[in-house]
């Protein structure tokens, strides 16, 4: 079944347009080129997920307050603000077919940026008394950094465990997601159980898009064509590998890690890789975990009452895992 962005948004479409202000008044500053620089980056916005799951969570419990405003743009700042040091760190020059910051201002700048991004997003909870969501967003600042030097400590030696696997992932991309959902809820006013309970929601949903997101690297899905292997070259260790490397010989085990560790940059070494995983059934085991961490995500989903927003909030679930990329 094909997911439509524009119908799951629908419910709040009036909220995503008002949020478009409010995001660019939540960057403004006395500097004239960092003015230059934040609406360089609102005029590169992707498909704005994370608003989305802040919204559809707070109108999931009745009509959204001006608080859901701030929780959208406290998370959007953060976020943005680590995708900028992000780039400085992998020294990429691109993001979504856009020139980074760091490629068109250099690094100083590109940091500096990003510290300023972060201090904004601080001060907007503060100066609204938005403590609540100021430590779920700062909590999720936290793991996404330990997820981060936790995957770098982790590629140096490619000996990772499954559940050393899930921890990076919860940490570096679910619990972003699982803020937005909790500050959503916050943001309306919803007790703590509750709060937690869509945090749970909002974990579930993100894992189950970075496992789809893995699966991308294999190509195992025929919109995409042939496999990219871009995991693979950049040493991640992704579901799919860490399958098949767990349920194969030690000699196999070693060879691969060798190609993976010595030759990377090797095209054909790397389709080699790709086929052994194919062949392992390390494809068919991270699609029954990522449709099973979705399934939980919609049982928890359907412990709240029916309405327009929880219906487009299933259908984001299903959109996050049925994506073409």
């Amino acid at each position: 079944m094909h997911y439509s962005l524009a119908k799951i948004k629908a419910p709040i479409q009036q909220e995503m347009d008002t949020f478009e202000t409010h995001f660019r008044d939540s960057m403004k500053s006395q500097v004239a080129l960092l003015d230059k620089i934040t609406h360089y980056i609102i005029k590169r916005k992707g498909k704005q997920m994370r608003p989305m799951f802040v919204f559809l969570s707070a109108r999931l419990f009745g009509a959204t307050t001006e608080k859901s405003y701030i929780a959208a743009s406290l998370i959007e700042l953060l976020h943005t603000a680590t995708l900028v040091h992000d780039d400085v760190v992998d020294e990429a020059y691109q993001r979504r077919g856009f020139f980074s910051i760091n490629a068109l201002w250099k690094n100083k700048i590109a940091v500096l940026v990003g510290d300023y991004l972060l201090s904004k997003g601080l001060l907007l909870s503060v100066d609204h008394n938005g403590f609540d969501l100021l430590r779920i967003v700062s909590d999720s600042v936290r793991k996404m950094s330990e997820g981060e030097l936790l995957q770098i400590e982790k590629a140096r030696r490619l000996d990772i465990e499954e559940h050393i696997y899930f921890d990076i992932i919860t940490k570096k991309t679910a619990t972003l997601i699982a803020s937005c959902c909790a500050t959503g809820a916050s943001s309306v006013g919803q007790p703590k159980e509750v709060v937690d309970l869509m945090h749970e929601f909002g974990e579930l949903t993100g894992i189950a898009f970075q496992i789809k997101d893995d699966l991308f690297d294999y190509g195992s899905f025929k919109d995409i064509g042939k496999p990219t292997g871009i995991d693979i070259k950049e040493k991640k260790m992704t579901l799919p590998l860490i399958y098949a490397l767990n349920n194969t010989s030690k000699t196999e085990r070693r060879k691969i890690i060798q190609i993976i560790k010595n030759h990377s940059e090797n095209s054909e070494k790397v389709q080699e890789v790709i086929q052994f995983v194919l062949k392992s059934g390390g494809i068919a085991y991270a699609t029954e975990k990522m449709l099973e961490y979705r399934e939980r995500a919609i049982k928890i989903l359907h412990t709240f009452p029916d309405n327009s927003a929880r219906q487009s909030l299933e259908e984001l679930v299903m959109y996050t895992t049925e994506r073409v990329k």
